[in-house]
């Protein structure tokens, strides 16, 4: 990974976690940086970055302090989603972390190339979100139908 692809995924990181950067600032710059893909895990308290060409760094992430709940509580996931989406002015991207760790995730995938999140617990239960920009006009957010149980 080239110097300008790790500094601008460091500062992602960084800037998201102390609330510089919103969800779509941040795939913005990946994006324009070549990142396809990245994974936070809430156990280890990393997220790795991807580029096509299989290169990847991984980056230490802020501790959540819970680990994540046994029970993969979707619609507990989805609203802390919504309010994520929201950007309201009490929102931060570590009370995101808290809540949806509290709500069994254990981490997410994000596929830039894919325009969606996946979100996964610690019995591999996924919840799938499309990024809002992916969806035609109108639609209305997904229910919880949209989420996948293996």
């Amino acid at each position: 990974m080239d110097a300008k692809a790790q500094a601008a995924v460091i500062e992602c990181s960084r800037a998201s976690e102390e609330g510089r950067m919103s969800f779509p600032q941040v795939v913005a710059t990946l994006a324009a940086a070549g990142v396809e893909s990245y994974v936070a895990d809430f156990r280890r308290s990393t997220k790795t970055y991807y580029l096509p060409d299989g290169e990847s760094l991984e980056v230490a992430a802020e501790k959540v302090a819970a680990q994540p709940a046994r029970a993969f509580d979707i619609p507990t996931i989805q609203a802390a989603i919504r309010e994520a989406q929201a950007n309201g002015p009490d929102y931060t991207y570590r009370s995101f972390c808290e809540k949806v760790v509290r709500a069994g995730c254990a981490g997410y995938i994000v596929s830039i190339l894919g325009r969606r999140a996946v979100y996964f617990g610690r019995t591999a239960e996924t919840h799938v979100e499309m990024f809002p920009s992916t969806r035609p006009a109108g639609e209305p957010l997904p229910a919880q139908g949209k989420s996948e149980r293996a």
